[in-house]
């Protein structure tokens, strides 16, 4: 679970440096809009993902396997 939090998370942080250096949303690209489903799906996901990966941040004992 570790593992895929952080991959998901990566994912996120690479989304929104595009986002930030060439104004470009990759997600919503791809799913037709940052307002459709499927993205707001994606998202939220990330948004959980990123949540998760605080627990490790606090974990000394957390490892990503």
């Amino acid at each position: 679970m570790n593992k895929i939090a952080l991959i998901l998370t990566i994912i996120g942080a690479l989304n929104w440096g595009s986002i930030g250096l060439f104004q470009f949303d990759l997600v919503a690209w791809i799913c037709g809009g940052s307002g459709s489903l499927f993205a707001r799906i994606i998202y939220t996901v990330v948004a959980l993902a990123g949540i998760w990966c605080i627990s490790l941040l606090f974990n000394p004992r957390a490892k990503a396997d």
